[in-house]
Order: structure tokens, then sequence, then C-alpha cells
């Protein structure tokens, strides 16, 4: 692998470590359990691991941003997590500057002939 692949996976790695956070809340409007978000956000074109997955919702939900029930009516039992009401308020926050960012990168990147 050359350096600059070696550059380009580290940086790509850092880059999506925070997108998927934001990934994640966006989906948690509704109650959703581990696999069926690893599930609906592959759907969309961002796949997650459960090895990564799994360790965001509990360290999420230790931020008081999801809250989680378990469901035990099912064979197998099933943790569901959901946007707390601070969730829902950080995840409107994130996504204000995640437009914002976009929106100068989009004109940085335009004003210096990138793709």
């Amino acid at each position: 692998m050359s350096d600059a692949s070696e550059q380009i996976d580290k940086l790509m790695q850092e880059l999506r470590r925070g997108t998927i956070t934001i990934g994640v809340l966006s989906q948690l409007s509704e109650p959703q359990y581990g696999y069926s978000l690893v599930s609906k956000l592959g759907d969309k074109g961002i796949d997650v691991e459960p090895g990564t997955l799994y360790p965001l919702l509990r360290r999420l939900e230790k931020q008081g941003l999801l809250e989680s029930k378990w469901d035990t009516n099912e064979a197998r039992p099933r943790k569901y997590y959901l946007l707390s009401a601070t969730g829902k308020e950080v995840y409107d926050q994130l996504c204000v500057e995640w437009r914002s960012i976009v929106s100068s990168l989009d004109h940085l990147i335009n004003e210096h002939g990138g793709m």
C-alpha cells in the first residue's frame, strides 16, 4: 500500500467516526435495536460494523442522548434505543453545524477547483 493510500485510509476513518454519530442519531426518532439500525443505515449507504455501533450506542446512552428499553416479548430479548429529549436537541444542533460545515467546505473546494 502506498503512503498516499495509507493516509487516505486514516483520514477517511477519522472523517467517518464523527459522521457515523450523526447518522445513528438521525435514525433514532423511533425505537430501533442494534441490528435493525445496522441494516437501516446500510440500506441508506452508511455501512457500520456492529463492533463499531454497539459501543457507540452505549456511549450515547451514557451521555444522556439516548434512552433504552429491553423488549423481552420476543424469543430473543432486544434492547431498543430512542433519542432522549437532550438527544433530539443535540441532534438538531449537530445538523445545523453539519450544514454550515458542508456549505463552507463546498465553497472552499469549488473555489480552488476541487472535484
